[in-house]
């Protein structure tokens, strides 16, 4: 849990170029499990077309390399579900004003 924890702290320094809001709070990411020195991380975009579609999940799976104990990354890009607003927590929703 403290990996899985730690993962999470690197990711929320990531920001959506268009959002100004932390990816992890947009609710992008779906799943971290964390087993040995192994990480797997489900997330997904705001969009398939999403600008940042390419460079986006490998900022991820670089943050969450950059957690000592972490030696592998295994990032999936999922669609189902898609993504919309309500996925956000209730501080990202305050942050945007919705």
């Amino acid at each position: 849990m403290e990996l899985k924890n730690k993962i999470i702290e690197e990711i929320r320094k990531i920001y959506d170029p268009e959002i100004p809001v932390n990816i992890y709070e947009l609710g992008l990411i779906y799943d971290i499990k964390v087993e040995g020195n192994k990480a797997k991380i489900e997330m997904t975009l705001t969009s398939p077309n999403c600008p940042v579609a390419e460079s986006l999940p490998k900022d991820v799976k670089d943050g969450a390399m950059q957690v000592e104990g972490i030696e592998d990354v295994d990032l999936e890009l999922v669609w189902d579900p898609p993504w919309n607003k309500d996925m956000m927590s209730d501080a990202a929703k305050l942050e945007l004003n919705l």
